[in-house]
């Protein structure tokens, strides 16, 4: 894989990467599932599974592996630095700007405009993870409805939110029953 491609699209991810991490699912899903094919809609969301529980952003987490496993470690270098050398880039001049007009309404405007959008944008992959994990084959019909997954995730809400239990150990505990009712139960 040519370093220079895998550097080109995560800096392009990184141009675009408005809103935070998972805001950005959707645009690194884009680059790297349709547009580059570099993975499988099942290979990406292992990859969010697994960046959820791994310590460090989930962006740079994603750059990461992905150019991992396209290029090996130089790729992973090329990925991450083309994922990070925008927002360093762009926050360094939102950080001038703002010293020096934060005192004005129209900039009060643009950050409430930035908001709305990182939240559709939120809202847009939080959508759409939820679609690919409850309809694994893609195919939104009752047959292809993924009932162990949904039983996981309403537990898993009530879970964190009621007992408040550490999300990750959750997580390790959905994982290690889903794989073992799959071994055992569903062979």
């Amino acid at each position: 894989m040519n370093l220079a491609e895998i550097f080109l699209v995560f800096l392009k991810i990184g141009c675009l990467a408005i809103g935070g991490a998972y805001a950005s699912i959707s645009i690194i899903e884009n680059e790297v599932v349709h547009v580059s094919k570099w993975m499988s809609y099942e290979d990406f969301g292992n990859l969010l599974a697994i960046d959820e529980l791994t310590p460090g952003p989930i962006m740079i987490n994603c750059a990461t592996f992905i150019g991992m496993t396209m290029s090996g470690f130089p790729g992973a270098l090329a990925a991450s630095i083309g994922c990070i050398v925008p927002a360093c880039i762009v926050s360094t001049i939102l950080i001038l700007i703002y010293r020096k007009y934060r005192k004005l309404t129209v900039l009060d405007n643009i950050v409430f405009s930035l908001k709305a959008m990182a939240l559709a944008m939120i809202i847009s992959t939080l959508v759409n993870i939820i679609f690919r994990a409850l309809f694994p084959g893609g195919t939104i019909a009752l047959s292809n409805f993924d009932y162990l997954i949904a039983i996981f995730a309403v537990a898993s809400f009530v879970i964190i939110s009621k007992i408040k239990v550490n999300p990750v150990f959750v997580m390790l505990g959905c994982g290690t029953i889903y794989t073992l009712f799959h071994l055992f139960i569903l062979k």
